[in-house]
């Protein structure tokens, strides 16, 4: 079928679609403008924009296939089969179409009207980006039984458009390298560009997506994905790790307008997060929009008629609020519009109201006849959420009870706090720290201008299994609340947080990484404001301490280790390996040394970072200027559900499948 639109729709998509709006000179002065930044983020963007017009090709139902291959050289080879890239020569500018679409920015059939009747890349910075931001890019068009190749560096072509032999098929090939001068890392995350491209199979059915690793130094690797249901199976995917309340997917697609789509797949399980995930155009808006809130208009509207009408709630009782209806939800809504509007060049959030419209009535009018048609799942369904509504309400008094108003003010603050002396939130800092130990010796290294200390008692409690009234209820959890300043739950306001930047400073241990998992749930599934606006961070303490005479080093895992053992001589020196507390014994080694003219390396391991004295600590982790820290970030909320419940959720057998599969793959595993 997309064969036959091919041919047929090729007269129509030629060099009179593509529109000029401005040239590509800006691109490489200021990279971070177009693509978000010049990190790993960015050049996984150059990937994005090249497979997202592939996409366009097949939602305009002219390809089937896109694959995207990782390649020896260090290039990224795209390729789709749809219609070609237009190549006979642009009235306006008088060069080829191709040469038009690659070295012009905002040039493409996007914007002409002629081109697209739906696309993604609308507000996206476009292909002409990822040729100005790569090194080598080599664009090969197959169109009218030719093929055609054009060859460009750093943006400007370094020869005409060529025809470099015949074919029987349509379709484009975009190779590129990013630029090693550009970029902060060249290094393609395989893992990043197999889930981007399994969200796009799910979100555009009945297309396959290929992925290929052919690099040299890994092991060559393929995946294929290939989904009838689209968002349906989407959903059926975040759910293997839940029981689930509706066994039958909600599921409704449904074109409305002028060349508009609305699709919605929809389930509840019996946890008590919400995960919902909404696309336009099949790019992911993080906040949301008009069509998320269209559909949760409709949605607790729809679930309060059926229960009132089935006397399934009793005249006296409240409706079901929004929250309530929330809880356990996990649903996608994903939207096709000719001219989206979005905040942003991120495309972060949906702005057209017509959408919020079309979404309710859609929505709507088919969730109401799949309760009517589906009793008992409709029964299930509103029974979890009375049951939502009324913890709620005993989480509001748990709430006002634990949590006083000048508590969440910073009145009263806790008395395990060490705060620092400034007033200013984005200068500060708030460490979390595993035990007492470690709190005393951070106390003691800090900068107090801007560095508060909260140490922990012990592990918080798992969150994941938990309403909020219990949690409340755990004072590990009260004091994080209350020193951060910011409220939780409904009264969450994020203007009040008291501190910027908060680090999470635990063990290099396994309690260490549990403690860090409970406390990345807590944030993850209660603040994630904090995440997405980059508050949350992750502090990297060093693993050794090598010293040699007078000159000491520290390592961060076994690789730095081991060069800064050769960056010391290396082989045929004696190398002594110590536990903290052990540096008393060394006087006497350095005179055994001094008598035999051995040079001595010793190597201290820190198990915990009460180990360290306040100076190696600050030195080492927490002064700005030398410290090392990660920030913690979501690229894909789905995923990153998917993985929190299958690591602290109430299911084993999954739990132990992932660790089973990836235990032999963990380094410098304490015991």
């Amino acid at each position: 079928m997309a064969k036959e639109k091919m041919k047929k729709a090729s007269a129509d998509y030629g060099a009179e679609s593509i529109t000029v709006l401005e040239g590509l000179e800006p691109v490489r002065k200021r990279p971070g403008m177009y693509i978000g930044s010049t990190s790993t983020t960015g050049l996984h963007h150059l990937v994005w924009e090249v497979v997202d017009n592939g996409i366009d090709e097949a939602m305009a139902g002219f390809a089937d296939e896109i694959s995207v291959t990782l390649l020896s050289d260090g290039f990224v080879r795209v390729t789709d089969n749809g219609r070609g890239i237009p190549v006979e020569t642009h009235k306006a500018t008088g060069v080829s179409a191709l040469e038009t679409v690659m070295t012009m920015l905002h040039a493409g059939g996007k914007f002409g009207g002629s081109g697209y009747k739906v696309s993604g890349g609308l507000h996206g910075v476009g292909v002409s980006v990822v040729n100005a931001l790569s090194d080598v890019l080599i664009a090969e068009v197959h169109r009218d039984g030719k093929v055609w190749q054009q060859t460009y560096h750093r943006g400007t072509p370094k020869g005409k458009i060529k025809n470099i032999g015949t074919c029987k098929d349509t379709g484009t090939i975009i190779s590129f390298k990013p630029d090693a001068t550009i970029f902060e890392t060249t290094d393609f995350d395989w893992g990043k560009i197999l889930d981007r491209l399994r969200q796009q199979a799910y979100l555009t059915k009945k297309v396959k997506m290929t992925i290929k690793d052919e690099r040299d130094g890994h092991r060559p690797k393929f995946f294929e994905f290939y989904f009838e249901g689209g968002i349906k199976t989407y959903v059926k995917s975040l759910h293997r790790n839940n029981d689930v309340k509706n066994e039958t997917i909600f599921y409704v697609e449904k074109e409305i307008g002028d060349n508009n789509k609305v699709e919605v797949a929809l389930q509840y399980n019996d946890g008590y997060n919400e995960t919902v995930l909404a696309f336009a155009n099949n790019i992911i808006n993080p906040e949301g929009g008009m069509h998320l809130v269209g559909l949760r208009t409709a949605l607790t509207r729809t679930l309060n008629n059926y229960a009132r009408n089935k006397n399934l709630l009793k005249e006296k009782e409240e409706n079901l609020t929004g929250d309530d209806v929330r809880e356990g939800l996990t649903a996608i809504v994903s939207v096709k519009l000719p001219n989206p509007q979005f905040e942003g060049q991120t495309k972060s959030k949906l702005g057209n109201p017509e959408i919020k419209t079309y979404v309710e009535q859609i929505f709507g009018d088919a969730f109401a006849d799949f309760l009517e048609e589906n009793p008992k799942q409709a029964q299930a369904i509103i029974g979890k959420c009375v049951l939502s509504a009324q913890a709620r309400a005993a989480a509001r008094s748990a709430r006002a009870s634990i949590l006083r108003k000048g508590a969440l003010e910073g009145m009263t603050l806790p008395g395990k706090l060490a705060d620092c002396s400034s007033r200013h939130p984005e200068e500060c800092e708030l460490y979390i720290v595993e035990g007492d130990s470690a709190g005393g010796s951070a106390k003691q290294g800090r900068d107090r201008k801007f560095q508060a200390i909260l140490p922990l008692r012990g592990k918080i409690l798992n969150v994941e299994r938990a309403r909020l009234d219990k949690m409340l209820a755990n004072n590990e959890i009260k004091n994080l609340v209350i020193a951060m300043g910011m409220g939780i739950g409904e009264q969450i306001d994020a203007e009040k947080l008291r501190y910027h930047k908060i680090i999470i400073m635990t063990d290099a241990d396994v309690d260490g990484a549990h403690i860090r998992t409970l406390l990345l749930t807590l944030f993850f599934r209660h603040f994630p404001d904090l995440i997405n606006n980059g508050h949350l961070y992750i502090a990297q303490p060093p693993l050794y301490q090598l010293k040699k005479g007078a000159e000491v080093h520290y390592a961060y895992s076994d690789e730095e280790k081991a060069k800064i053992i050769k960056a010391f001589g290396g082989q045929g020196e004696e190398i002594v390996e110590i536990e903290a507390g052990e540096e008393a014994a060394e006087t006497e080694a350095e005179e055994e040394v001094a008598k035999t003219k051995v040079a001595r390396i010793n190597i201290q391991r820190y198990k915990g970072l009460g180990e360290m004295n306040p100076d190696q600590l600050w030195q080492t982790t927490m002064n700005p200027a030398s410290r090392v820290m990660k920030q913690v970030s979501v690229e894909d909320a789905g995923k990153a559900n998917e993985t929190f419940e299958m690591l602290m959720g109430e299911e084993v057998a999954p739990r132990k499948h992932f660790i089973q599969t990836y235990a032999k793959a963990v380094q410098n595993l304490d015991i």
